[in-house]
């Protein structure tokens, strides 16, 4: 279930945060340590005086191994440490003092032990807890075909969490009738109720993308299932959430692109000479999910998008990373006079710059889906 891929991902669509694997580096070099501190020990106790002890050395490489090391490797480091400190106190008279300063190494490596299998239990649950994450992300967040409806598809989600695979953040990708159409949304707020808003989203836009004629149509469609179920669960969360999101329609064998932007990021188009540009809504529009506050009629705009061409869709987790100096990532000015030799070696490119811009990552889960028409 770990899911791990060549390019670093855990699941569909997921990228593993450089944050954990950070994390991951140093507990490999930290597993040498119980062994360093039994070495440094026995030196310390051989090169004192005899009033001097190794046991805070040795019983401290017992409680560092209990969470970093196996069971059996936690055991050999508490025999290693008492005998270590038995046979430097043997050096001397075995007093009263040698005495208790053995027992106490052995007293704590048995505690070690205890501790050591109470860590892997909670691993354990843990591991369990991350497999039901990401079996919730696929369900909720399945990664499209790399080829769908005639076109070359490529998503990543990073979230800003550590350990954290699935967010506010959404995407789906349905070839219908009308065309090739798309979501890419980012819903206001974390935690369950962010992910029970996506839920809802994508469930209503799988359905309506095949049954209605119009993108506006699906818009709405999408406006009324979200006031809908805000009703229905009757929470202040749900009820006062919205979410931006842009829909695309790329109809079967035309060189064009319709969209509906609903306060969103505008989608940027990458032509095959390496210029960008953003596809900016044409008329400022409210977010879905806040209706109660105005209406008008959804109106797409068109948009060329010619062979050879890329989409690039995406959450303002893109838009919105910063650096050191708090400055904002610009993705058209990181990404103009480059050509990417397809839509996954282009998002795979770029989260390595948002990584690099930011020094380890954004505050923000960052939603990325790439087209290409051949």
């Amino acid at each position: 279930m770990d899911g791990r891929r060549a390019d670093g991902r855990r699941a569909p669509g997921s990228v593993e945060p450089p944050e954990r694997r950070s994390v991951s580096y140093t507990r490999a070099s930290v597993r040498v340590l119980p062994a360093l501190l039994i070495v440094a020990g026995v030196l310390y106790d051989v090169l004192t005086p005899q009033y001097f002890t190794a046991a805070p050395f040795l019983t401290a490489a017992s409680l560092v191994a209990a969470p970093l090391l196996s069971l059996g490797a936690t055991v050999w480091t508490g025999v290693v440490g008492t005998a270590a400190m038995t046979l430097v106190t043997l050096r001397f008279a075995l007093d009263a003092s040698g005495i208790t300063e053995i027992a106490t190494v052995a007293v704590v490596a048995c505690l070690a032990v205890v501790i050591n299998r109470l860590v892997s239990l909670g691993n354990a649950r843990l591991a369990s807890a991350h497999e039901i994450a990401e079996a919730a992300q696929r369900a909720v967040l399945p990664e499209p075909a790399a080829r769908t409806g005639g076109l070359e598809l490529a998503v990543r989600y990073v979230a800003a969490q550590t350990d954290a695979l699935i967010g506010g953040d959404l995407y789906a990708v349905q070839d219908t009738p009308h065309g090739v159409r798309l979501v890419v949304g980012d819903v206001r707020g974390k935690g369950m109720g962010a992910v029970g808003a996506v839920a809802v989203v994508i469930g209503a836009f799988r359905e309506a993308a095949e049954q209605e004629t119009t993108l506006e149509a699906v818009a709405q469609r999408l406006e009324r299932s979200l006031m809908r179920e805000g009703v229905r669960r009757d929470s202040v969360e749900v009820f006062e959430g919205f979410i931006t999101a842009v829909l695309a329609e790329i109809p079967h064998g035309a060189q064009g692109v319709r969209l509906v932007n609903r306060g969103h990021p505008g989608p940027l188009l990458l032509r095959g000479d390496g210029t960008v540009r953003t596809l900016d809504a044409a008329e400022p529009a409210l977010p879905l999910g806040m209706g109660d506050l105005g209406a008008w009629p959804d109106r797409a705009q068109e948009e060329e998008f010619p062979c050879g061409a890329m989409l690039l869709f995406h959450t303002d987790g893109l838009s919105e990373a910063r650096d050191g100096r708090g400055v904002f990532f610009d993705p058209v000015r990181q990404l103009s006079g480059r050509v990417f030799a397809g839509p996954d070696a282009l998002l795979a490119e770029l989260v390595d710059d948002v990584v690099r811009y930011t020094g380890g990552g954004g505050a923000d889960d960052m939603a990325l889906l790439a087209v290409r028409r051949p």
